[in-house]
This record gives structure tokens, C-alpha cells and sequence, in this order.
């Protein structure tokens, strides 16, 4: 009996081993389901707990405090709404049921996505630079108000100005804030604030859900409020509520009044700089004037302004102490300069001036014999190699050897050295040592 009892789970076991099943899937780890409420609650601690449905199923539903507390719309039953969260089992009931995460209404989606993504482009373009953020004025002199003409929105920051700086003046340039003309008329009225003098614009309107808010999302609107020479004031909404406009504006305001507040300072708060300001004015004169005054005392108190000639004094003293040190150094220069003059005339130089051509004179006699000597050797050097050359030359003469009888014949001017080069009757020229003789041959043996 025992053994058969072991087959059997507790109910308890059984749910955790689902539970577990539906953790080790990552697939359910992440999942967006779209469909209606029903059966709505909202438990005192914050959790909400409700059955999302189409038309042929239902799932159940919790969305704890921690993520609740997020939404920027309350839940109610038949709403359409879009979810993303995590499928488990809930083990003590033995039901499974999505555990969500994030939740919006349906029909909106199409709108975050579409300011996702104009957002993303904007910035990437720069249009979110802090570089590009101009300065709000401290105290501004007139200021644009481009809202609904009705409202709260235009009320709350004119009340708002008026108690805080009643002296600046306003110009309303009233304008469409919702619906499908809202975006363009907008941009119209940028447009024309920035053709008066102002020095401040705030645009915006009161809160309303994001359709309603809409045209503060639209392109056209973001490029003239970048577009725009005067600085302006983003004041779109609830605090929790972020427009395209209020990244692109110069400063974004949590709500319009709290845009009147950052426009304008408060006249208590002006009077109590201005006050600060006189103090430390006040202050700074009165310092700067006893100073003065202390500089005063010591110049009239001082002994040279009391004895002026004292000062011309000193100065003679100088003068006559600067005097005296030049004549000495002139005299002393004189003098050494003489005592240099004096043993120069003196000098053996001066009194014989040939004296310095002597020792030259002799240097140059020397040389001229040594020239001599050397033109002499170089002379008969040459001599001797020429007389060599020459009786190489007439040894080397032929016609040395005509001088012991012998000559030398040619015939047409050439040497014949064979008999058998001529033939009778030819004429042949004889070259003598001393003079030449024409002959006909008669016989060759």
C-alpha cells in the first residue's frame, strides 16, 4: 500500500513543477499581448489585478505597484490596451497568468512609435544641443503668449506673471493647441512673435492625453521653435507629460504656470537684489572713499609735500655728487690718454722711422739671392736636358747617315729598297748629303 501511495503528487508539487515549466521557456519570459479589460480592480496596496480578452479568449492579469504607479492613464473595464510582461503560474490557485511589466492604451501605440522615432531623427540632427539653447533674460520687457485664447492655461500664466512682475507687458498671439489645424497654426504664430520686439515667448497649453497633445509632437512645430531668434518657453501640459516641443524649446516648464514663474521674477524677489545690490554698493563706496581718504592723509602728512625744496635738495646733491664724478673720470681718462700719447712719441719707431723697413730690406735681399740661385740651377738644368734631347734627336736623324756617302733613291717620292721596283728608262731622284741628283735607269742586274 505504501508503495502505491508514493505514485500520487500533492497539488502543491504539481503547480510548482508548472511553475517552473513556464520559467525554463524563455519564450514567456517576454510577451506583448494586446485585447480588453474586465473585471477590473484596483487593490488598496496599489496592485492592479484584472482579465485581459478578445473575442474568444481571456487571460488573467496582475500588474503590480511597482509598475503601476508608472502608467499615464487609469485602467477601467472595456479599454483596449496593449501590454508586455511575463507568463508564470500562480500556484496556488493552479492558473497561469501574465504578470505585466508595461501597459498602454491600444490605438496609442502607433503614436509613441511615431515619436520614438521623430525624436530619435531630431536628435541626431542636433536640434536638442544644449549649444544651441539661448539665454532667458532676467527681466524681461515683453513677453509672447502663443496658447488658446480660453482656458486654464492662458489664465494661470497671466495671473501668474501679474502677481510675480506686474510691469512687464504681454502680447497673447492666440493660437490652436488640439486637433488636425492645431500644428500648422502654431507655426503660424511663431512665426509672426518673432516679427515684434519681445524678449521672451512661452508656448504651450494645459495637460490632456496624448492625442490632445499631439500637435506639440509634430515636426513643423519642433523646426520653428528651433528656427525661432527669441527664446521660448516650452509649457506643454502636466509635469509628467513630454512633447517634442519641450526638448527643442530653449527651456522646458513642468506646466504653463510654472512657465510664467521661470519668465519673470518676482517683484519681492527684485526689490530684495535691488536692496542687496544698494547695500553692497554702499559698501564698496564707502570702502573705496576711506581708502581714498587714508591715501589723502599720508601724501598731505608726508614731509616732502610739507618741505617741497627738500626734494630739489636732494636732487642738487646728486647733481653736484654726479658732477664731480665726471670730471674726475674725464680728467683721469685725459690723463691716461696723454701718458699713452707720450710714451708712444718717445718710442725707438717714431724716433727711427726706417728702422721698421730694415729688418724687411734684409728679408728681401736674401730672397732676391736665393731667386737668383735658383734661376741660375733651373737655367742650367734646362740647358743640359735640352743639349741631351737635341743630340738624341740628330742621332735619330736618317739623314745623318748620308755624310758617310751613302743616299737615298726614290722613285715617283718612294724609297726603292729592290731592283725589281724599277725597270729601265724609269727616272729616279738620288738624295745626296748635300744636294739631290735626277737619273735614268739603263740596266738592272
Amino acid at each position: 500500500m505504501p508503495d502505491v501511495l508514493e505514485k500520487y503528487l500533492n497539488v502543491s508539487d504539481l503547480n510548482e513543477y508548472i511553475k517552473t515549466m513556464f520559467e525554463d521557456n524563455t519564450f514567456l519570459h517576454k510577451i506583448y499581448l494586446k485585447g480588453e479589460i474586465s473585471n477590473f480592480k484596483n487593490h488598496t496596496r496599489g496592485h492592479l489585478y484584472f482579465t485581459l480578452k478578445d473575442d474568444t479568449s481571456r487571460i488573467s492579469a496582475v500588474m503590480f505597484f511597482s509598475s503601476a504607479r508608472n502608467l499615464n492613464f487609469t485602467p477601467e473595464d472595456g479599454m483596449n490596451v496593449l501590454v508586455e510582461g511575463r507568463i508564470s503560474c500562480y500556484p496556488a490557485q493552479g492558473t497561469y497568468q501574465i504578470y505585466v511589466d508595461k501597459m498602454e492604451r491600444d490605438g496609442l501605440g502607433n503614436l509613441y512609435i511615431e515619436y520614438e522615432k521623430l525624436k530619435k531623427k531630431l536628435e541626431m540632427e542636433g536640434l536638442f544641443d544644449q549649444k544651441y539653447k539661448k539665454p532667458l533674460p532676467r527681466y524681461p520687457k515683453k513677453i509672447g503668449i502663443i496658447t488658446a485664447s480660453t482656458g486654464a492655461a492662458i489664465k494661470d500664466i497671466l495671473s501668474t506673471i501679474k502677481r510675480r512682475f506686474p510691469i512687464v507687458e504681454t502680447i497673447l498671439f492666440p493660437s490652436l493647441v488640439q486637433g488636425k489645424e492645431a500644428a500648422a497654426d502654431i507655426v503660424r504664430q511663431i512665426k509672426k512673435a518673432n516679427e515684434f520686439d519681445l524678449d521672451l515667448i512661452i508656448c504651450g497649453r494645459g495637460g490632456g492625453s496624448i492625442e490632445d497633445l499631439w500637435a506639440f509632437n509634430e515636426e513643423i512645430v519642433a523646426r520653428a521653435i528651433f528656427a525661432s531668434k527669441i527664446p521660448i518657453i516650452s509649457a506643454v501640459g502636466h509635469e509628467v507629460d513630454f512633447t517634442i516641443a519641450d526638448f527643442v524649446a530653449d527651456m522646458r516648464a513642468p506646466t504653463p504656470t510654472g512657465a510664467a514663474e521661470m519668465a519673470v521674477p518676482t517683484v519681492f524677489d527684485t526689490i530684495t537684489i535691488l536692496k542687496a545690490q544698494e547695500i553692497r554698493l554702499t559698501k564698496t563706496i564707502s570702502h573705496i572713499l576711506k581708502t581714498k581718504e587714508s591715501l589723502l592723509k599720508k601724501y598731505e602728512d608726508s614731509y616732502i609735500l610739507k618741505n617741497p625744496l627738500s626734494l630739489y635738495e636732494l636732487k642738487e646733491q646728486k647733481l653736484d655728487m654726479l658732477i664731480e664724478k665726471l670730471n674726475k673720470t674725464m680728467g683721469d681718462t685725459i690723463k691716461n690718454n696723454q701718458t699713452k700719447l707720450d710714451l708712444i712719441t718717445k718710442s725707438y719707431c717714431l724716433q727711427n722711422p726706417l728702422s721698421l723697413y730694415e729688418p724687411a730690406k734684409i728679408e728681401l735681399n736674401n730672397l732676391t739671392d736665393k731667386l737668383n740661385n735658383l734661376i741660375k740651377n733651373c737655367l742650367a738644368k734646362k740647358t743640359h736636358q735640352y743639349e741631351l734631347i737635341v743630340n738624341t734627336v740628330k742621332l735619330a736623324n736618317p739623314l745623318n747617315i748620308l755624310e758617310k756617302g751613302y743616299s737615298i733613291i726614290k722613285k715617283d717620292n718612294k724609297i726603292i729598297k729592290d731592283s725589281e721596283d724599277v725597270k729601265p728608262s724609269d727616272t729616279l731622284n738620288i738624295r745626296l748629303c748635300h744636294g739631290e741628283i735626277k737619273a735614268i735607269v739603263k740596266e738592272i742586274k
